[in-house]
């Protein structure tokens, strides 16, 4: 069930209440999550006894003496007004524009600050992500499916490193498509420096994110904590380029973990770069070679999602030419008579049976006798 908004001044009570407990030192997203569900509402973990705080698994003296003195009222709403002034969003679990994917995952972060837009469609989304030290071959790869599936209709999300993140954005930005950068740092602090002109052009047709403060700086631990949203935003992860340690292999592992397909690029087998992709492949990643490897694979949408004017329930939709869509769209769930389909469309007979065949190859449909039809 999707959260109910709050009204405008309550809201703000409470997005304070999130960003004082988030600012508390020791509390990352596993702790915040251990003590809401213990409590209830952030509010309830400030008037909570020193004896129920105490129970909580992993709250030591330390944490529990932050717990008892936590940041002000004050001190939150500095954060917030900053943000507000800077053009940021603060977006809690509990907004509609927090990513419905990343709110099913574990310990998702109880907050993002972003630049940019997040929208609906953004649940139809791919990570490409690999190694910062990438080969021509793995460039034009990642380019070359950030811009096919970016003009298929998928938002490409990527952690804006050098090498094959960088790449996968670009290609989604010449497609002309939608593409989100996920920091490490804070969404003031572009890291590395030199992307700067490049999280920039991502701003206009997307966003950049980050679960830490505006002005957070790059820390080592932070980059493998971000690749849980990278992965957990998406309907699955491509690996282009990764070597045996790779924290690409990091954000594979999150995407198998929360249930979400992982999809590898074969490379040169005499190359340190092919590495992680192949153990991945021997893992049981699917191979991909072109957009549309990744697009047939793609299982069912857990609900529809509107992707211009048409309702999406299988990314492989995405593929279909106007006259497919247009009949897919005439087919309901329900058993739904060929001659209607004929009579909605205004295509002949042979057009519609032929590109039916076309649908029922592809598992979009199914015929139910001989004259019915239903949508899988």
């Amino acid at each position: 069930m999707e959260p109910a908004f709050l009204p405008q001044d309550a809201h703000r009570q409470r997005l304070l209440a999130v960003v004082r407990l988030t600012m508390v030192p020791g509390v990352g997203a596993r702790m915040y999550h251990l003590l809401v569900a213990r409590f209830g509402t952030p509010e309830d973990v400030f008037q909570a006894a020193g004896e129920d705080l105490a129970a909580i698994p992993g709250v030591g003296p330390r944490l529990l003496h932050e717990l008892r003195q936590p940041p002000s009222q004050e001190d939150a709403s500095a954060i917030v007004d900053e943000c507000a002034a800077a053009g940021i969003d603060v977006i809690w679990e509990e907004h509609p524009r927090y990513p419905r994917l990343l709110r099913e995952i574990p310990d998702p972060p109880p907050l993002l600050f972003a630049r940019g837009e997040l929208k609906p469609e953004d649940e139809l989304a791919i990570a490409i992500v690999g190694t910062r030290h990438a080969s021509h071959y793995g460039l034009t790869m990642a380019e070359r499916l950030g811009g096919g599936l970016a003009r298929a209709g998928l938002t490409v999300v990527s952690g804006l490193a050098r090498g094959i993140d960088a790449a996968a954005h670009r290609g989604a930005l010449a497609a002309g498509g939608r593409t989100v950068a996920v920091l490490g740092t804070g969404v003031d602090e572009i890291y590395p420096p030199e992307h700067a002109d490049l999280a920039q052009d991502i701003l206009r047709q997307g966003a950049v994110i980050s679960e830490f403060p505006p002005h957070s700086a790059p820390h080592g631990g932070r980059f493998p904590q971000r690749n849980r949203i990278i992965s957990g935003m998406t309907l699955g992860t491509i690996v282009v380029e990764a070597g045996e340690k790779s924290g690409a292999l990091i954000t594979a592992r999150h995407a198998m973990e929360q249930n979400r397909e992982v999809f590898a690029v074969p490379g040169h087998a005499d190359q340190l770069q092919s590495r992680g992709c192949h153990r991945l492949l021997r893992d049981g990643a699917t191979l991909v070679e072109r957009p549309e490897d990744v697009l047939e694979q793609l299982g069912p949408l857990t609900r529809p999602v509107p992707s211009g004017d048409n309702i999406v329930r299988k990314p492989a939709e995405l593929t279909l030419n106007p006259i497919e869509q247009q009949i897919l769209q005439a087919v309901e769930a329900d058993p739904t008579p060929i001659d209607r389909l004929i009579d909605a469309t205004a295509l002949s007979a042979a057009q519609v049976l032929a590109t039916l065949s076309v649908l029922e190859m592809r598992h979009l449909v199914r015929r139910v006798g001989g004259t019915m039809v239903q949508r899988l």
